[in-house]
């Protein structure tokens, strides 16, 4: 498994996941618009084939996760991807690392959890502002769970 940062050569690759995996060019978290194709992130190569993807974006002493998938589970995909990100925002000098979930995506907030992330912030009904700005988000997400809040999770990854 070979994990490595996107490059420019990968943008059309990327481009096509994202859309696959997330229904749209675009993903929104907390208000926010972002365009996962233009962002830098990782990806995971496993014979010539990608299998995982993460983008990110870093602000204000913190790196967001935007997106990531592993596209084969339970094959330390996601957790290779994550540590990647905890390592990146080191190197940037970001303190945090932060992503946003929905309420229905509960095998995502065991995984987070699982990594040393904890809740940080609750937004009730965010996701129906969320479909003003990505009208294909769906109404019903994971386990037949009306999708209806973000949940913020952090992990403090302040210098060691």
């Amino acid at each position: 498994m070979l994990i490595r940062a996107i490059e420019e050569a990968d943008r059309i690759v990327v481009g096509r996941l994202v859309l696959e995996l997330w229904g749209a060019h675009t993903a929104v978290a907390h208000g926010e618009v972002f365009f996962p194709a233009s962002l830098p992130g990782f990806l995971v190569e496993q014979q010539d084939q990608v299998v995982g993807l993460l983008t990110y974006a870093a602000a204000d002493g913190r790196l967001e996760i935007v997106t990531i998938d592993a596209l084969r589970r339970g094959r330390g995909v996601g957790s290779s991807l994550v540590e990647a990100a905890v390592h990146r925002a080191r190197q940037l000098g970001c303190s945090r690392v932060r992503l946003t979930t929905t309420n229905d995506n509960l095998d995502a907030l065991r995984f987070y959890q699982r990594r040393g992330f904890r809740l940080a912030a609750l937004r009730p009904d965010a996701v129906r502002e969320a479909r003003r700005l990505k009208p294909e988000i769906p109404s019903v997400g994971d386990y037949g769970i009306p999708m209806t809040d973000e949940l913020d999770l952090e992990r403090w990854v302040g210098p060691r």
